[in-house]
């Protein structure tokens, strides 16, 4: 994140302004009216790449229905990446293809795509998430800033951080279990000795 990019409020009120068309059903196992790997392929020609090749659009036409929220959120980052800001760039096609293609899985399988358009947190952890694949920070912010920012917000560390602490709650609650068994056996043991 050294590079600053556009106005973070650009980017999530753009998100505010996506079309619901965009979160029609996606072609998930031949079945639906979106075809994602198009949308991918014109999103990276008018970032100044070159045409998407077959196998990696591949991986935008998912056979597996509980691909289908992934490929929302696919459509949505594409939505946000046509902002003019990027366009006239014309140099992050290939960040923009690697994020598309391997970012956004993740964050799919734990928050339903249309919160990305419509909860004000999650606006602002996808425009994060874009810029920090793209190597930019939001105008106005320090590296640091926007690093802590995107930590605070990041869904997925926070599913981490969650899954953490129930693990340490896990073993805790083992723990104790086990100091309350032994104490038990001690008592009784105590107890048949004075007999």
């Amino acid at each position: 994140m050294t590079v600053e990019g556009p106005v973070l409020d650009r980017l999530t009120h753009r998100l505010s302004e996506c079309s619901p068309d965009l979160l029609e059903e996606p072609c998930v196992g031949g079945r639906g009216t979106i075809h994602v790997d198009a949308v991918v392929n014109d999103l990276v020609l008018d970032l100044g790449g070159a045409p998407v090749p077959g196998d990696v659009l591949r991986r935008f036409c998912p056979a597996a229905s509980v691909e289908r929220n992934h490929m929302r959120l696919v459509m949505v980052a594409c939505w946000l990446l046509h902002d003019p800001w990027f366009v006239r760039k014309k140099s992050f096609a290939e960040a923009a293809l690697a994020w598309l293609s391997e970012g956004l899985e993740e964050v799919a399988g734990l928050v339903k795509s249309s919160l990305f358009v419509t909860d004000p947190d999650r606006r602002e952890e996808l425009a994060r998430l874009c810029l920090a694949a793209l190597g930019l920070r939001p105008k106005g912010e320090s590296g640091a800033h926007a690093e802590d920012r995107l930590r605070t917000l990041n869904s997925v560390e926070r599913a981490r951080v969650i899954s953490a602490m129930r693990e340490k709650q896990e073993r805790a609650r083992k723990l104790r279990e086990k100091m309350e068994q032994e104490r038990a056996r001690e008592a009784a043991a105590k107890a048949s000795r004075e007999w």
